[in-house]
């Protein structure tokens, strides 16, 4: 029986790694300051961008197991190398950004939480448990191998999922306003527009979808096994669904009732605990430390795979360069409990950032897809270059949503 399990796991290793790294706190931030601020209002934008997110996973894999190739290397041989650079400095950018958020706010998170256990009342210390948990995730990374990767990951992804649901069931709020946020419809209210961007941001970030590509070529997936990534893919978006609707709806059954919205990490828990009570509140704050440490390790993984992919080369984990680059990641966690910020809307923003690079690498990836030479017999059939351009669409229109929540912040 385990055996199987572990099959079976193993057989979706891709999914699991999109699934660890798209629920993090960026995800968990955004849904949740949705789901204070405007309740289940905006479930739509989640399960568009779910259902798009699907498809996407599917083109950019069925790429890879057609061509071999990977993106960031296709893009720099078909358009040249300054626009793949600037790609490749977007997506780190992103990434680096939401690295330092991600890392406050579990600390952040940790330290209001613990508050009770401390004879000061001050809680955890923040620069200390960064400490503490980049150093777990570098040791992770530093004696790890990819199977190992994929383990921790599971571990991780399972504990998170589990926490989430948990939660939602105890603070549930009415089913008939879950699927009133199924109508399309924008809250006229400051702010509105950029937690959108946010939430499209967070679960259409052109990142998901280069990566897709690496873990396709990582597996050595060929158009044969198109039913094993169909698969794959189905349970990975369906999870990420699932699990951002129930962080969302643990923010609208407790905290907008009351009119509370998240302004800070530490909101998340100061303002539910009294209305969800303290084992509640403590299920959700071990959901959110899985999901920091699950979506932190794929991110500090991400630099040296794009730069690999960039240059062509293969994935050297254990090089100097990539030793280098994933302490760099994990460095920047203690920028925020050294210099101070906001991580909720540092991860926000970076949510926005990932939208915004979004409508380019699709529409690279378009014009590559209709490539004669390039895709044979496999060059994309009309339906799918509708469907695409329906969906740069929608991107371009949350990347313009995402510059124009950003602007009004200033």
């Amino acid at each position: 029986m385990l055996k199987k399990i572990g099959l079976f796991l193993a057989s979706i290793a891709p999914g699991i790694f999109l699934i660890g790294y798209n629920i993090g706190t960026g995800s968990i931030t955004t849904m949740a300051s949705s789901g204070a601020a405007y309740g289940m209002t905006l479930v739509w934008p989640l399960l568009l961008s779910c259902i798009f997110t699907y498809f996407l996973v599917m083109f950019f894999g069925r790429y890879t197991s057609i061509t071999g190739k990977t993106i960031l290397s296709s893009f720099r041989s078909y358009f040249g190398t300054p626009i793949a650079v600037f790609v490749l400095a977007s997506l780190l950018i992103s990434e680096w950004v939401s690295c330092m958020g991600v890392m406050s706010v579990v600390t952040q998170v940790v330290q209001e939480w613990s508050r009770p256990l401390t004879a000061s009342g001050n809680g955890f210390n923040p620069l200390i448990t960064t400490i503490l948990f980049g150093a777990i995730l570098y040791y992770l990374f530093w004696n790890g191998k990819h199977k190992i990767f994929e383990k921790v990951l599971a571990i991780f992804v399972t504990l998170m999922g589990l926490c989430f649901l948990l939660t939602m069931f105890m603070v549930i709020p009415d089913p008939a306003e879950v699927m009133r946020g199924l109508i399309p419809r924008v809250p006229n209210e400051p702010g509105a527009l950029l937690i959108m961007a946010g939430m499209v941001g967070t679960t259409m970030g052109a990142i998901l979808y280069v990566v897709r590509s690496i873990l396709v070529h990582e597996k050595g997936w060929k158009i044969e096994d198109k039913r094993l990534e169909r698969r794959d893919a189905a349970i990975s978006v369906s999870l990420m669904f699932i699990l951002s609707v129930a962080i969302m709806a643990a923010a609208a059954g407790t905290l907008h009732p009351a009119g509370l919205k998240v302004e800070n990490a530490i909101d998340m828990v100061k303002l539910m605990e009294p209305l969800a009570g303290r084992f509640a509140i403590s299920i959700f704050v071990a959901g959110i430390v899985c999901a920091g440490l699950s979506s932190l390790f794929p991110i500090i993984l991400l630099a040296p795979w794009l730069f690999a992919d960039f240059n062509s080369k293969p994935r050297n984990l254990r090089s100097t360069s990539s030793r280098l680059l994933v302490l760099f990641g994990v460095l920047l966690g203690l920028v925020v409990p050294i210099f101070g910020g906001r991580p909720v809307l540092i991860m926000i923003v970076s949510q926005a950032l990932a939208a915004i690079v979004t409508p380019l690498v699709l529409g690279l990836m378009l014009i590559i897809y209709n490539k004669k030479s390039l895709m044979g017999d496999y060059t994309s059939s009309m339906s799918s270059n509708v469907s695409m351009l329906f969906i740069l669409a929608f991107t371009i229109a949350m990347a313009v949503a995402g510059i124009i929540g950003i602007s009004e912040l200033f």
